[in-house]
């Protein structure tokens, strides 16, 4: 299977307004206003350690808006624009910093969710349709890195991330195949949710955990130590923690943190101080946006979004611009800190 643009040609040539021409999707209008005043009111300090996060002249700006359901953004800093999924609309749209527009990657897209870089650059998709994860190469050819395991084909892969030594992890819960919106219905043919690893330099695929009820958004601490993942089936929700040996066992399994019942952490990622920044919402009006916790699970800070936020991601130059993706909209906030690399 090939897309009919390679992954880095094609990225390459989005400052060429007669390439993109054809593909742009011009913003939907909404109502939604921007702050006018610094600082931004909408980036709120639950604690006092947060402040230092805090971009002081900095603003949240929606920079899109058009999806139906915008999930799963990775940053490709070669090509200094942002890759994302709009799950029901069966396609990953591409935002680029040079141009400021936004365009289609690829569509259809195997109505894909999370998506990250492996350590050579290449972009690691999870696709609900085809119940797989998949690398894109740099020919744009597509590569399967898992669709069965024991035998038995995955659920639906939700989220991944890549461990500094290569190994792909990712999260597989039966979202993709409880209906018609986000794939197909199907039963499941595991007989647990699972946390999935992939070596890095054999492809061999293991279950790391089988005791997380659904996992869904998963993230490694700063010197990767610690996994952390959304138990998504948890009433309220839980974010778990692991011990991650050297040979990338897990062992430890606890509750890092149990939110309040109502708010919905989904996707997230840590920063290098090891904060995680987490998707958040479908709760109280006022919770939609991304919940800042801290190391020792404290809620430190909250980024109020119109709209959930289902995941994001770090980016720009330094990464320390949050790119958040929320329901119909794409959002960003430059903020000081930078997101762990890889992450």
């Amino acid at each position: 299977m090939t897309t009919r643009r390679t992954l880095f040609g094609a990225l390459g040539a989005l400052a060429a307004p007669a390439f993109i021409a054809p593909g742009f999707i011009a913003p939907a209008n909404a109502a939604w206003e921007p702050s006018e005043r610094y600082p931004d009111p909408s980036v709120v300090s639950l604690d006092p350690s947060f402040n230092k996060y805090r971009v002081i002249p900095a603003a949240v700006e929606r920079l899109w808006t058009g999806a139906r359901w915008s999930e799963g953004p990775t940053w490709l800093g070669d090509q200094r624009c942002l890759i994302w999924s709009d799950i029901p609309n069966n396609r990953l749209l591409r935002w680029s910093e040079t141009t400021g527009r936004v365009d289609t990657f690829r569509q259809p897209a195997n109505n894909s969710n999370g998506n990250t870089r492996d350590r050579s650059g290449r972009l690691v998709t999870c696709e609900h349709l085809t119940r797989r994860v998949t690398r894109t190469e740099p020919d744009g050819s597509i590569t399967i890195i898992a669709d069965r395991y024991d035998g038995k084909r995955l659920n639906s892969p939700n989220d991944v991330v890549v461990k500094s030594d290569g190994s792909i992890w990712f999260t597989d819960p039966p979202f993709g195949i409880l209906g018609l919106y986000e794939g197909e219905m199907a039963t499941p043919e595991q007989a647990t949710t699972n946390i999935y690893r992939v070596d890095g330099r054999t492809g061999q695929i293991s279950i790391a955990a089988n005791d997380v009820n659904r996992p869904n958004g998963l993230a490694f601490s700063p010197d990767e130590s610690k996994l952390y993942v959304i138990e998504a089936a948890a009433v309220p929700r839980n974010i778990r923690v692991f011990n991650v040996a050297a040979d990338g066992k897990l062992s430890g399994n606890r509750i890092f943190l149990t939110v309040q019942d109502g708010e919905t952490p989904d996707g997230f990622r840590v920063d290098v101080d090891g904060n995680l920044w987490c998707g958040w919402g479908m709760g109280a009006d006022g919770l939609d946006g991304v919940r800042i916790i801290n190391k020792d699970a404290a809620p430190i800070g909250h980024i109020k979004l119109p709209e959930r936020c289902a995941n994001l991601a770090f980016g720009g130059r330094h990464r320390n611009r949050l790119f958040m993706p929320a329901s119909k909209s794409l959002y960003a906030l430059y903020v000081n800190t930078q997101g762990v690399a890889g992450g």
